[in-house]
């Protein structure tokens, strides 16, 4: 487990974001804070909407080939990898400790998360990071992060299998962060919401002060969508994921009566955002310091029409969406058109690809 460090290292790695609906694998050139960041190779690869359920890894072999997939399609050779776990066997909780040295909390951590941590800590990775945010004298605010062992074990196992080393293992909401400040910067005293909609789940990442105050998976995501107009309009999965993103080949499918497909996706779009909204306002009501200035979306799911508008709606707080690749110089190899199709959902995957020497 490592909490982000936004700090940039000469050894690369390949940032490999395994979500429920496909493998993203991406490598990244940092050529300094003058020229910025290149995006040097991208691979993605589909994976059956029952490879990952819940979280849970139910066909690791289709997960393995997934990955190789996706190194062959991207022209991948490295074998690092920096990943990112997610969902609710993940816990990370912004806590007020005495002051004390790093190595007194490293020798401490288990007895202090224990407070704090809804699992039995014999049964977790832990990690923390020391965050510059206490006004309390003698008292330090500290990020704890817990990942349950058998989770970060099915990650390692198929990244093992897949030929690759996994040398660092980050939070999904974390790696969004590390993307969204490379690519446009926090203000000193900006509250920002970063919301990852995913096929299975939604990240949530409220920063402040340019640390993370609350963060939290949801598991709601576009997957729900594909769900909800296969149930309307009697289609198989894949034909209705075909129609979710506009890329169905079927002149029938293409006649849908938009009545019928636009009420299945407002009715999810609806869930979907209160979802999100429920913990937005969970954090205001917890929250001393709780404004939060604006909301910014990616992932796949945030593409989805008017789900934006909703949130704006449903929220009161202005609704931006995030480029991972907006201050990225993409070699000539890339179609355009290709990177406007997959660009939203590459916020963990660049993310992750910032790591360096998986720190």
């Amino acid at each position: 487990m490592k909490i982000p460090s936004l700090h940039f290292r000469n050894s690369s790695v390949i940032g490999l974001d395994i979500g429920s609906s496909s493998i993203k694998a991406v490598e990244i050139l940092d050529q300094g804070r003058e020229k910025g960041f290149e995006l040097k190779n991208l691979g993605i690869a589909p994976l059956s909407p029952d490879a990952i359920v819940q979280g849970a890894f139910l066909d690791s072999g289709a997960i393995v080939e997934g990955i190789r997939e996706a190194l062959s399609r991207g022209g991948i050779t490295g074998e690092n990898v920096a990943v990112a776990v997610a969902g609710h066997s993940v816990i990370v909780k912004k806590v007020s400790l005495a002051q004390q040295t790093r190595d007194e909390l490293e020798e401490a951590l288990q007895w202090e998360a224990e407070q704090y941590i809804p699992f039995d800590v014999n049964e977790v990775h832990l990690d923390f990071q020391i965050l510059d945010t206490s006004e309390s004298e003698g008292q330090m605010d500290v990020l704890l992060v817990a990942a349950k062992k058998d989770l970060v074990d099915d990650y390692v196992q198929v990244i093992s299998e897949a030929g690759l080393k996994a040398v660092c293992i980050d939070v999904a909401g974390f790696a969004v962060e590390n993307a969204f400040e490379a690519n446009y910067g926090f203000g000193e005293d900006e509250s920002i919401a970063l919301v990852n909609i995913g096929a299975q789940v939604v990240n949530i990442n409220v920063i402040q002060r340019r640390v993370p105050a609350f963060t939290r998976d949801i598991t709601v995501g576009g997957n729900q969508y594909t769900e909800e107009i296969q149930r309307a309009l009697s289609l198989e999965f894949t034909e209705a994921e075909k129609i979710k993103l506009g890329e169905s080949e079927d002149p029938e499918s293409r006649e849908v009566i938009p009545q019928e497909l636009d009420h299945a996706v407002a009715q999810v779009t609806q869930d979907v955002v209160d979802e999100i909204g429920r913990s937005l306002d969970f954090f205001s009501a917890t929250s001393a310091d709780s404004h939060i200035e604006r909301v910014v979306l990616c992932g796949g799911g945030a593409k989805v029409p008017g789900l934006a508008e909703a949130f704006a709606e449903r929220t009161g707080l202005a609704i931006e969406k995030m480029n991972p690749l907006a201050r990225m110089l993409p070699q000539q190899k890339f179609e355009p058109a290709y990177l406007e199709e997959v660009t939203a959902s590459l916020g963990v995957g660049v993310g992750l690809a910032m790591r360096r020497g998986g720190l």
